[in-house]
């Protein structure tokens, strides 16, 4: 069973499904070392486990994420005797974010982030890594890293381009300005907007749908979808034909092709 090293981040593992959940309700979420490191263990340890088939990740209480421990930062920057023990603190710090962002992206599992209320500098990056995101209509947005006079992190550069565009990418990361759900689903960073009364259990829907999937055609389509913006035609065709082949021999290919013939729903096992 996958646990986490400390109560920062919560997992929760049944039923082919786990959820991960960002722990510290009472400063929104906002991510320290100590999550940033359970992120980090808990992320690798599902790469590598086969009964898991999606992953959820959410915020206890009223928000998501809303970005970094900036009090934190305050009492490290106090604390820190020069440029180069500050410089080595924060290159520490985010290869370890980047460690777990990298892992959300590249884990088989489809994952899914349930946001609301916050979701502010690293909330935003972590919820880009996600491969589905259902957010509440009383969510907010904003990337807010140049309003405390950083560049952004967590792959947020890396993923808006690629989601809404140059142009928008540099408004969203140079202004800072907050927005809502709706313009978050314009600018199609999130994938649908539901009432926050019901988002849990719209969400528990979703996933119960993914968790009954085909787990391998699930991973390679997601391989392939990641992978193509660096791909030519050519290759991404190629990648395709290989993906194909691996489901092909698979039990719930089987499964979908006699579900399909028969005119019945398929039962797949993910395998």
């Amino acid at each position: 069973m996958i646990t986490s090293p400390n109560d920062t981040v919560l997992v929760e593992s049944r039923g082919g499904i786990c959820r991960i959940i960002l722990n510290r309700p009472k400063s929104l979420n906002a991510i320290t070392p100590d999550m940033a490191r359970a992120l980090y263990h808990v992320t690798a340890a599902i790469a590598k486990d086969k009964d898991i088939r999606v992953v959820v990740v959410k915020g206890a209480g009223d928000h998501f994420m809303a970005g970094g421990d900036v009090k934190g930062f305050k009492a490290r920057l106090d604390g820190m005797s020069g440029e180069k023990e500050i410089r080595g603190h924060f290159e520490e710090m985010l290869g370890i974010v980047h460690g777990f962002i990298a892992s959300f992206r590249e884990m088989p599992q489809p994952v899914v982030a349930v946001v609301k209320g916050a979701v502010a500098g690293a909330g935003v990056s972590l919820m880009l890594a996600a491969d589905i995101v259902l957010a509440a209509d009383d969510a907010i947005f904003t990337l807010a890293y140049s309003n405390l006079g950083t560049s952004p992190d967590a792959g947020s550069t890396y993923a808006l381009p690629r989601v809404v565009g140059l142009k928008r990418a540099f408004e969203i990361a140079l202004l800072a300005d907050r927005f809502d759900a709706k313009a978050a689903l314009d600018a199609g960073m999130i994938n649908r907007v539901l009432p926050a009364a019901q988002l849990e259990a719209e969400a528990e829907k979703l996933v119960a749908r993914l968790a009954a999937g085909p787990a391998v055609a699930y991973a390679r389509t997601k391989a392939l979808l990641n992978g193509s913006f660096d791909r030519t035609l050519k290759e991404q065709l190629d990648a395709e034909s290989k993906a194909f082949a691996d489901c092909a021999t698979t039990k719930d290919f089987a499964e979908g092709v006699a579900a399909f013939v028969e005119k019945r729903p398929p039962r797949f096992t993910g395998s």
